[in-house]
């Protein structure tokens, strides 16, 4: 079969090979001279022109159509000097294939024409009664050229199906690569929202402990100082909660990729679209976060200092969406409490249902909004952040768009639309 589907031009050693054939062929030629007795025997003359129809195939795949021209020129006057009409038959009948199964369906059936013509005449005139004759000749040549069209169609078939597969598997490739690259900036994006927010209020706890201490030592609120240590010990905790949760999530993924490595190009295979729409584990480690967790963000805004106004006007909401908008809420609040400015910040957050949507929006009152509030710069100008371009992509993730700019009146408002799937009938 390697031998049939390997195309004929390009195999290796092809010339090598045909030598090896001609030889086998002149062998069976010389065998059907000695034992078939079907026409005068071989004398010098017929010995030359047997062994001149039987070189050219040595480069019979070179040059197919130049092979069985030599070949018919020195079985034609084999055939009109009478001599064993088998003897030249084998090297005419391979020569034929060679061209059928090397050329076009055209060529081919142009060189049947060129050869059952002459060949019909010939024998026409020189044995009119032999009609049998005719018919199983021209059979022959039939059934040598559609055998040789036949096996070039099933190579090409064969070269269509290895194509496709090769095409697969780089397909396969490609996805894996992509969806790799998608998870790496998943996880980037997640750990940006943990780690973001969880250091923020840190910062400002810390900020507001110092303040404490330095404000007024002769009259020190331990209480004030206590609280404010066990705020920041309670937000690391949470924090290395979340971390350990995700790191789970990634170690499963890892090690359920490099047992095949197919489910890196299969669509909802791992984590992908869990870890793009929260930390929530895909083997039940833990919940997504939702719109439930919305109340812990802003108890710890509050405690960072900010005054929040919570308002959720929505059930039923699907997890993605709810984790969508969860950390688009978390991020939102940690760019209010880093780049308000304000020691009395209000912070307004509101979620509800419209037009088979979810709305979020999240508005600060303080001086954030001409400092990169959204995550695009610190307060100071500083290193540009990801945080807008991490809740563009959130919304992104669930069909949503999200708008960050400056609010109406003062402060930075964000504000995003995330579409809710539509209940079947």
């Amino acid at each position: 079969m390697a031998v049939v589907n390997r195309d004929p031009l390009t195999a290796p050693h092809r010339t090598r090979n045909d030598a090896f054939i001609a030889v086998a062929v002149a062998v069976l030629a010389v065998a059907l001279a000695l034992f078939v007795d079907d026409g005068r025997p071989l004398d010098p003359p017929g010995w030359a022109l047997l062994a001149g129809a039987h070189v050219p195939l040595v480069w019979r795949r070179s040059s197919p159509l130049l092979v069985l021209l030599a070949v018919a020129a020195c079985a034609t006057p084999h055939h009109a000097l009478d001599y064993n009409h088998s003897v030249p038959i084998p090297a005419t009948l391979l020569a034929l294939y060679t061209v059928a199964a090397t050329g076009t369906v055209r060529r081919t059936l142009l060189t049947a024409v060129g050869v059952l013509g002459p060949t019909l005449i010939v024998n026409t005139f020189t044995n009119p009664d032999g009609a049998l004759e005719l018919l199983r000749i021209s059979g022959w040549i039939i059934a040598v050229l559609f055998f040789g069209v036949d096996a070039r169609f099933y190579r090409q078939y064969v070269a269509s199906i290895v194509e496709r597969a090769e095409r697969a598997e780089r397909t396969r490739e490609e996805e894996a690569r992509r969806r790799v690259a998608e998870e790496r900036l998943r996880i980037a994006r997640d750990l940006h929202d943990l780690l973001a927010h969880s250091i923020t209020l840190i910062g400002v706890q810390t900020s507001v402990a110092a303040h404490v201490l330095t404000a007024d030592p002769q009259r020190l609120d331990h209480k004030a100082v206590a609280q404010a240590l066990d705020d920041i010990a309670g937000t690391c905790r949470t924090a290395r909660g979340e971390l350990r949760t995700t790191l789970e999530v990634l170690r499963a993924n890892e090690a359920s990729l490099s047992v095949g490595g197919e489910q890196a190009a299969e669509p909802g295979s791992g984590s992908g679209s869990e870890l793009g729409s929260g930390f929530g584990s895909v083997d039940g480690r833990g919940p997504l976060p939702g719109l439930d967790g919305l109340g812990s963000l802003a108890e710890a805004a509050r405690v960072a200092g900010a005054k929040v106004e919570l308002s959720v006007r929505a059930d039923g909401i699907p997890p993605s969406v709810g984790a969508a908008a969860y950390r688009i809420v978390q991020e939102a609040l940690t760019n209010a409490v880093r780049h308000g400015g304000r020691e009395d910040l209000t912070v307004r957050v509101g979620l509800w249902t419209a037009d088979g949507a979810l709305r979020v929006s999240v508005t600060d009152d303080g001086t954030g909004g001409d400092t990169g509030a959204s995550g695009s710069a610190g307060p100071s100008g500083g290193t540009p952040g990801f945080g807008l371009v991490g809740m563009r992509e959130r919304a992104r993730s669930v069909g949503g768009t999200l708008d960050a700019g400056p609010g109406p009146t003062a402060g930075f408002e964000v504000t995003a639309e995330l579409p809710l799937p539509r209940e079947e009938p």
